[in-house]
This record gives structure tokens, C-alpha cells and sequence, in this order.
């Protein structure tokens, strides 16, 4: 098993980095970081077999996705397609269509490609969000800010708009047409980041960046209608400095929801109890700070934090019991980390 990570490459880092995992439990260790991929600003990634498809942003102009492809144990860049303005904040993946969603927090554009065995892109559709219901808070103000892009439970998509504080919803008709389906308005000044959906997939737990919470709503994807169920916040209630929650996962049988703070520097651990409120059950410093993104393996035993602006990773154990986690290595060294995936 092996960890990759990508980010930012303003200062030492070169693209994507891989760590070798060892060990088993209390003695697992991530080794070294071995630059695989060079490339400019991967601050997101997705990977299929022997494709990645990373975030590109070469140049002050153009944004967006490069993809590579392991041939003789070297990775060779097959396809890119750039855009004029920044780069996308999200790649999202459906390895079984072979679709790729992308969301452009700058631009406000999203989008769907398909790609072939080969990592060929095909553009198919893309939506701009307008400016229809923006904040109050600052980083709210310039515009729509979509910032997630990806499947519900039911294969409809659905889009985080910090920018206007929304939940958006579509589907991919025949035709491979973006067509929208509905809208859940959070609080002003939320800042809807990502969002994650319960097992039944009658619910959704959204995160706002901005005001540090997760919003709890129950849904019917058939009628599109929406219930507000509860807030949580996802910082201390004497926290007075700057945080804006960043990455939110939910584990695969559905009992606890993740979600990493940036300012506060955490990881806060909630269980889900059965009538899908959340109940507090840990907050976890993160050994560094600005954790962007965090994830796990797929046995969701062993979780890696990536540390943007102190240039660190920490691994932790999680009890697929009580859902805690639990620090076995600091101060693993990686430039610039804001994305993390686990790869076989």
C-alpha cells in the first residue's frame, strides 16, 4: 500500500508525492516522499489503475486537468486540457462510466469529461453559476464559488456553491447534458464546502467553510424535497481566531462523520446516532497546521492528514468501534500537501 499526496508548488514542492506504507497497527509508518509526477499545483487528484487525473495550473492564464499514465514505473503526462483563468478545486470520479466532474471555484464553472482507457478527454457538458444568492462574509461577496462536484447516492450529481451558500443538484441526461433538478439553501454565510450522504442515502451532512459547521438535512431524491435537521458546530465554543473547515468523509457503514479544521487545526469526530442527528465524540489535533484534506484506507483503519502550511502529514489508527482516532506518527515531511489518496 502506498500514499499519494499533491498541493500547492508556490515554494519546494514539484506535484505528486508517494509514500511507501509499512508496518501494521501501533508500528505502521509512511517512508519517505518520492516525487512521482511533476507538475503545477495538484491541490486535487483522482486515480483509476494506472491513470491520475490531477489538477494543473501551469501558468498565470490557463487552469486545469493534466492526466498521466504508469507506463514502465514511470508516470508520463497523455492528456491536458486548460482553460482560460484559474484552475478547478475539486475532481470528482465515476471509474465505472469513466467521468470526470470538476468544479472551479474562481470561474464558477463546472464541468463533466469522459475519458477513454487511454486518459483521452472528451469535454461533454458545463454549467456557470451565477451570482443568485451570494453571502454576506467576505470571501463570499465576488461571486459564486462552486467548490465540490460530484455523485449523490442515486447517480444524480450534486455541487457545493460556497459563494451562495447552496446545494445544487443535477443529472447527466441522455444526451450527456447537464440539467439542473434542484436547490437547498443553507444559512447566509455557511459557505457550502463538500458534502457527504448517510448509507440509506436519505440524508446528506453538508460543511461550511466559513461559518465551521455541518448542516444535517434529510432528503427524497425522487421529489427533491428538503428537511432541515440540525447544525453542528465544528470548532470549540470559546474558539475566537480564524477557521474554515475544509474536508468532511463519512465512514462506510455510516456510524461517524470526519471533518478536518483549518485555524483550529483539528480533526473533529462525530458519531452518527440513528435518527441521523451527530453527537461529539473527539476533536484530535493535527500536528501541524491547515489540514486541507485527510483520508483513509480502504479498510478505513489508518487516516493520513495533510498539513499545507507546515509542510507535514500525520498518521493516525481509527477504531472501527467507537470511530476515534489515534496519532502513531508525527512531522511526516511533504511540501505543500492539500490532497491525499491511498493507492494499492
Amino acid at each position: 500500500m502506498k500514499v499519494l499526496i499533491g498541493g500547492y508548488t508556490k515554494h519546494d514542492s514539484k506535484g505528486i508525492y508517494e509514500l511507501d506504507f509499512s508496518g501494521e497497527n501501533e508500528t505502521a509508518r509512511l517512508d519517505e516522499a518520492k516525487n512521482i509526477i511533476e507538475v503545477s499545483g495538484p491541490t486535487y487528484f483522482r486515480k483509476d489503475g494506472n491513470l491520475i487525473f490531477a489538477i494543473n495550473k501551469p501558468n498565470n492564464n490557463e487552469g486545469g486537468i493534466s492526466v498521466f499514465k504508469l507506463n514502465n514505473g514511470q508516470y508520463e503526462e497523455v492528456e491536458t486540457y486548460l482553460t482560460p483563468g484559474s484552475s478547478p478545486a475539486y475532481v470528482g470520479i465515476n471509474r465505472e462510466r469513466h467521468l470526470l466532474y470538476t468544479a472551479n471555484y474562481h470561474t464558477g464553472i463546472i464541468s463533466v469529461f469522459s475519458y477513454d482507457e487511454n486518459g483521452k478527454l472528451t469535454l461533454l457538458d458545463t454549467d456557470t453559476h451565477t451570482a443568485k444568492t451570494l453571502g454576506p462574509r467576505p470571501e463570499q461577496v465576488d461571486g459564486a464559488h462552486p467548490h465540490f462536484f460530484d455523485e449523490t447516492p442515486a447517480g444524480n450529481l450534486v455541487c457545493c456553491d460556497l459563494g451562495n451558500d447552496t446545494v445544487e443538484f443535477y443529472r447527466l441526461n441522455d444526451e450527456n447534458k447537464l440539467e439542473h433538478l434542484a436547490t437547498y439553501k443553507n444559512e447566509a454565510g455557511f459557505g457550502d464546502r463538500h458534502i457527504v450522504f448517510s448509507k440509506d442515502g436519505n440524508y446528506f451532512y453538508v460543511a461550511g467553510e466559513l461559518s465551521s459547521k455541518i448542516n444535517v438535512v434529510k432528503f427524497n431524491e425522487n421529489t427533491w424535497e428538503f428537511e432541515d435537521i440540525a447544525t453542528y458546530s465544528t470548532i470549540p465554543v470559546d474558539w475566537d481566531k480564524h477557521n474554515g473547515a475544509a474536508a468532511i468523509r463519512i465512514s462506510n457503514d455510516g456510524r461517524f462523520i470526519y471533518v478536518s479544521n483549518r485555524g483550529n487545526d483539528s480533526i473533529t469526530v462525530f458519531a452518527v446516532n440513528e435518527d441521523h442527528t451527530l453527537k461529539l465524540l473527539q476533536r484530535i489535533s493535527v500536528f501541524g497546521e491547515f489540514p486541507r484534506d485527510f483520508n483513509w484506507d480502504d479498510s478505513e483503519k489508518y487516516v493520513v492528514v495533510a498539513n499545507q502550511n507546515t509542510n507535514n502529514a500525520t498518521l493516525y489508527l481509527r477504531s472501527s468501534e467507537d470511530g476515534m482516532l489515534t496519532p502513531i506518527q508525527h512531522d511526516i515531511e511533504i511540501p505543500e500537501g492539500t490532497c491525499v489518496v491511498f493507492s494499492n
